[in-house]
Parts: C-alpha cells; sequence; structure tokens
C-alpha cells in the first residue's frame, strides 16, 4: 500500500512539473520577455557594428610565385595521369 502512494506521488509530482513547465514555457509573459531580449541582442549588435574600426588591407603583393627549376633527375607526377594508369 505505502509503495502505491509512493508510485502515486512520483507520478503526480512529474505531471506537475511538466504542466507548470509548459504553462510558463507557452505564457504571454515569457513570449513578450524572450522578443524583448531579441530586440535588445539585435540592437545591441547593430550599435557594436557601426562602432568597429575597419582596418586598411595589409595583403596586396603577399603571395610570391616561385618558377619552377627544371631537375632532369625528379620525377613529375601527375594526378589525373596516375588514376588513369592505375586501371
Amino acid at each position: 500500500m505505502l509503495k502505491e502512494l509512493k508510485y502515486l506521488l512520483f507520478l503526480i509530482v512529474i505531471i506537475l512539473f511538466f504542466f507548470l513547465s509548459f504553462k510558463y514555457y507557452f505564457s504571454n509573459e515569457n513570449k513578450k520577455n524572450s522578443y524583448r531580449s531579441l530586440k535588445n541582442i539585435e540592437d545591441k549588435t547593430e550599435n557594436y557594428s557601426r562602432n568597429l574600426i575597419i582596418l586598411k588591407s595589409d595583403t596586396v603583393d603577399i603571395v610570391e610565385y616561385v618558377e619552377k627549376t627544371i631537375d632532369k633527375n625528379k620525377k613529375n607526377y601527375k594526378f589525373w595521369e596516375l588514376i588513369n594508369n592505375d586501371g
């Protein structure tokens, strides 16, 4: 008898928890607060993006091209030829 009452109490507590959680989550007050919060975050990011400092690009001519030296002893590998010769 005591064991069944304990299980019944557990079941009631679990159902009550879910009911109150859903009730709070879907309440109008919670929806208003979440929308206000999202609006505040959008305003903060917009203000922050306006005040960002734009840096000048310093990557002009950063890539150096090296010419291939011709070496008779070095074997040149070509990817597509290796695939075609494999089969």
